[in-house]
Parts: C-alpha cells; sequence; structure tokens
C-alpha cells in the first residue's frame, strides 16, 4: 500500500524537485560566489554579495522605489477596487457590462497596455496632454520627471489589479447571505453604510486579507512596467528590474543571485507578517 502511495507521488515530487528545490538550492550556491555568466572559474566570496547589495546605492534606491510603489498600489488597488465591486454588486442589468470592463485590463498582456500607456502619457503626442492643454495648463512630463515616474507607474500597476481584485471581492458579497443582512436591519442598522459595517465589512474579511497578500506580491514583482516605460533610466528602477540589469545585462551572477534571495526574503516576510496580522481581525 505504502509502496502504490509512493508511486503516485514521485511525479509530484519529481516536479517540485526539479521546478522549485533545485533551483532554489542552485541561487543559494550562487549567492555567495563572484560567478559572472560565462567565466571559466569560480570564487567562493560568503556573504560578500548580500554586504555589498546594502551598500550598493542603485540596489538601496531600487528598494526605496519599490516601497513607495507597493504603498501607493496596496490601499487604492484594494479600497478602490471594493468601492466598485460595492457598485457593480447593486446594479442589475449593466453588471455584465462593467465586470467585463473592469477585468479586461487583466486579460490583456502588461507589456503591450504598457506601450498604449506610453502613448496616453507622452508629452505632445498624448491625448492625456492634450486634455491638460486644452484646460490651460502646461503639459507634464509624466515619463521623464523623476518625481512623477514611481507615482505614474502607480497609477498603472492600480489600474492593472483593480478589475482582478474587483472581481474577487464581487465573489465575496455574492457569497455573503441576505439573510443576515434582514438581521442587521432589524437590529437597527436602518442605513446602507451601517449594514457595511456590521455585515458587509466583517464577512468579507478572508476576501479582502487574500486581496491584500496578493497585491502586496504583485506590487513588489512590478517589472514590466519599467521595462517599457523608463527601461530604469531617471532612477526609476525596482528591485526586478535591477535583478534583471545584474543577471542578465551585466552579467553578475552571483550577484544577482543574492539579490534574489534578499527579493524573495522581502517578499515572504511580509506576506507572512501580513497574514498572521490580519488573520487575527478576520471574521470566518
Amino acid at each position: 500500500m505504502m509502496r502504490n502511495g509512493l508511486m503516485f507521488s514521485a511525479p509530484a515530487v519529481f516536479l517540485l524537485l526539479a521546478i522549485y528545490i533545485l533551483p532554489m538550492l542552485l541561487l543559494a550556491v550562487f549567492s555567495v560566489t563572484d560567478y559572472q555568466l560565462g567565466a571559466l572559474s569560480i570564487r567562493f566570496v560568503g556573504v560578500e554579495n548580500f554586504t555589498k547589495a546594502f551598500h550598493d546605492p542603485v540596489f538601496l534606491r531600487a528598494l526605496s522605489n519599490t516601497v513607495l510603489y507597493a504603498a501607493l498600489v496596496i490601499p487604492f488597488g484594494v479600497f478602490l477596487a471594493l468601492g466598485v465591486a460595492l457598485l457593480v454588486h447593486g446594479t442589475k442589468r449593466s453588471r455584465a457590462f462593467w465586470e467585463v470592463a473592469y477585468f479586461l485590463p487583466v486579460t490583456a498582456t502588461l507589456v503591450a497596455m504598457a506601450t498604449v500607456w506610453q502613448f496616453l502619457l507622452h508629452p505632445s503626442l498624448g491625448p492625456v496632454n492634450a486634455a491638460i492643454t486644452w484646460l490651460g495648463f502646461e503639459p507634464v512630463s509624466f515619463l521623464s520627471n523623476p518625481s512623477l515616474l514611481i507615482p505614474t507607474m502607480a497609477l498603472i500597476g492600480i489600474w492593472q489589479v483593480l478589475g482582478f481584485n474587483m472581481v474577487l471581492f464581487l465573489a465575496g458579497l455574492t457569497a455573503i447571505s441576505k439573510d443576515l443582512y434582514e438581521a442587521a436591519r432589524l437590529d437597527g442598522a436602518r442605513s446602507s453604510l451601517d449594514r457595511f459595517l456590521t455585515v458587509t465589512w466583517p464577512m468579507l474579511g478572508p476576501t479582502t486579507m487574500f486581496v491584500i497578500v496578493t497585491t502586496s506580491i504583485s506590487a513588489f514583482k512590478v517589472f514590466e512596467t519599467v521595462a517599457v516605460l523608463t527601461k530604469g533610466r531617471s532612477g526609476s528602477e525596482t528591485l526586478l528590474f535591477d535583478l534583471y540589469l545584474e543577471g542578465f545585462e551585466y552579467s553578475n551572477t552571483g550577484y544577482a543571485a543574492a539579490l534574489t534571495l534578499i527579493f524573495l526574503a522581502i517578499v515572504l516576510v511580509l506576506s507572512i507578517g501580513q497574514t498572521l496580522h490580519l488573520d487575527r481581525k478576520v471574521h470566518y
């Protein structure tokens, strides 16, 4: 019996080793060496790559840019999606249309959509600046002004996650029993705000926790927007784009491996911390 069980689990175990465990072990090995792609020799350097990372101004700038990006995308991407879901959930005839309209950006490739945003935000040809000029203001350099780069990319990031998060909230809203709203109304919750605070918001706890964690991971994984819109210029680097430059443009495989482990550690700590903190407040 045990033999049959091992045989059935062997393919899954093999895939787990091949896709996750072995690459992580190789990543850990490369992170403590000075290996460069194509080099014939390799030298053990210990934690030198990790020490270098926290003294590297490019990495520190990429880290701060990513944190700022996430600080903008997470709250707006979650609560705007909740607001849109409440509005769409309250409609009857046009609900299907709004669901498709808001979810459409999720189905499109971000590289293609980033190209569209590049045209929309063009300082002289884009319709956004055309509208700003028509209103009597000076054109805004959204993609060349260093102080506007991260907020602009965050706006695109919010637009990207809004539809997916809205669908998740819609699923959570659909699962809430109407009897709870009736009971809350009989207990004195007359207004929509009262019913939202006493029924909707507590019952959406598991959905909200999932949306916050997944949105946080997506925010820290931002890459395509930077690669297409700015190519990392003007100090717009993010963590993944810095990893890409070090690993594939500069061929610093050992250093890129160390940066990857730091990135994974940040995402892991953030996800576990959010889950543990929010789980105490969630009503199942």
